[in-house]
């Protein structure tokens, strides 16, 4: 049983003419004209889903390894002698760097496909991660973690994957997105602890070498092998449509009207209003998150838990994240993006509540309980309505753009955080603080228009708009 459900053999592959990854829907959908009026056909095994897989190990080790950091933070700081809000430098760094170098990776992307930006993403996070074994001093940290890993992480990351994806599938991009996502919360449910674990049984040096190992087996070989930048390159069409028919005739491809806003260049959508709602949400989910991801462990540690049990909460929220990922994702295909966007923002508030309103250990917990399922739920959500929006010709660069903000939430979180540890003894303010901006997200993202400008809701080109209703 394949994974859409049918069984067969592998589909043949069918010569087409070349074509470039910026290329629009539109411009291959009058790629080759046809008088065929034969509905298209289905592979019997769509070879999106394993471009899925592979995008799901890309994401697991990429961010599995960045989310690992926490568990440095105490034996490094320890070994050096630095404070918490030094060594969060690495982290503020880091943040801003990635979010500096998204928009240039979605540029790559847009110009060169997928697959080389991811290969050479892998790469770059390969060096930096092995090279953080030889830490001599904080500024050696920030060049390898903050500098170096922040670009690898860029061109590896899920965005680039999941504006991969988007041209793979139309019908199921949420889910799609969803599944390939969920990596990063595999990534955090096995790396976190195993590095925790590690660092116990050896040392933190060790860990980081291992980690490198770890990135590369998983990242490189498949990608160089399986990858492939569009369903074009093998004779298909968004969600397994055949480009040809069984007597090798041209298929029609299915027709999506565009939305009033699809972007015949990536400065317009700087004009409208759901980039700037879509990136000011995403500010707050950097901030909520890296904030997290950086002073989880040690915040967990102050709050008596041992490491491993820190890192086994941690664990629990990438793997519940899992569950409420697939989920979202898999609603987000038949219901309003935007309005789940909205409740996955409301439900991550409400997690951070729970640190103020329950005693430690509980409140721990029910933190990463509560807010496991919310965790990565934003990203896909997120591409999914700006596709939708703005179409796939500048995906790669509007999505570096909204993830810039991301970025800036990140810095601006991981730092803010160690310096008001350094200065009152705890993170209460600071998670405070980062969470109210949790209230502005789910407003923003409720308010767009997806009814309006997503493509999903304009009328299918045969049909006029008033029978659309």
């Amino acid at each position: 049983m394949y994974p859409d459900g049918q069984s067969g053999t592998l589909p043949t592959l069918v010569h087409r003419p070349f074509r470039t990854g910026c290329q629009s829907e539109q411009e291959a959908a009058t790629e080759q004209p046809s008088t065929s009026t034969a509905p298209p056909t289905k592979s019997p095994l769509f070879y999106g889903w394993v471009i899925v897989g592979v995008t799901f190990l890309v994401a697991l080790v990429s961010i599995g390894s960045r989310s690992s950091f926490g568990n440095f933070v105490t034996p490094m700081s320890d070994e050096f002698g630095w404070s918490r809000g030094l060594i969060s430098v690495a982290g503020l760094v880091g943040m801003i760097a990635a979010g500096l170098c998204q928009p240039f990776a979605g540029w790559f992307y847009d110009k060169l496909g997928g697959r080389k930006v991811i290969l050479t993403g892998v790469l770059i996070l390969t060096a930096s991660t092995l090279m953080l074994m030889a830490t001599p001093h904080i500024l050696y940290l920030i060049l390898g973690f903050g500098i170096l890993g922040a670009i690898g992480s860029s061109a590896s990351t899920i965005n680039i994957g999941s504006a991969l994806l988007a041209r793979w599938f139309r019908k199921r991009r949420a889910t799609a997105l969803g599944i390939s996502t969920a990596g990063a919360s595999v990534g955090g449910l096995v790396l976190v602890p195993l590095s925790a674990y590690l660092i116990q049984e050896f040392d933190w040096r060790t860990t980081w070498m291992v980690l490198g190992i770890i990135v590369f087996a998983l990242g490189f070989p498949l990608t160089l092998i399986l990858l492939r930048n569009d369903p074009a390159d093998m004779g298909l069409r968004p969600d397994g449509e055949r480009a040809t028919d069984s007597q090798g005739q041209p298929t029609p491809p299915t027709q999506q009207t565009p939305g009033p806003l699809e972007l015949d260049y990536w400065k317009k959508s700087l004009k409208s209003a759901p980039f700037w709602q879509l990136s000011i949400a995403y500010f707050a989910c950097g901030a909520t998150t890296s904030i997290m991801s950086f002073h989880f462990i040690p915040y967990a540690e102050e709050e008596g838990m041992t490491k491993a049990t820190a890192a086994l909460a941690f664990g629990l929220m990438s793997g519940l994240n899992v569950v409420g990922l697939l989920g979202a994702t898999f609603l987000a295909d038949k219901f309003p993006r935007k309005n789940l966007l909205a409740l996955v923002y409301g439900g991550r508030f409400i997690g951070y509540m729970m640190l103020f309103l329950l005693p430690a250990p509980w409140s721990i917990w029910a933190f990463a309980s509560v807010l496991g399922f919310s965790w990565w739920a934003t990203g896909p959500l997120t591409t999914s309505l700006a596709a939708d929006i703005y179409g796939l010709k500048f995906l790669g660069t509007l999505t570096g753009m909204t993830f810039l903000f991301h970025q800036m939430g990140a810095a601006f979180s991981i730092q803010f955080a160690g310096l008001m540890h350094d200065w009152l003894g705890n993170y209460d303010w600071a998670f405070a603080i980062v969470a109210c901006l949790l209230l502005v997200a789910t407003m923003t993202s409720f308010g767009v228009k997806e009814k309006q400008y997503s493509a999903r809701y304009q009328p299918r080109p045969q049909e006029s708009p008033a029978s659309a209703g």
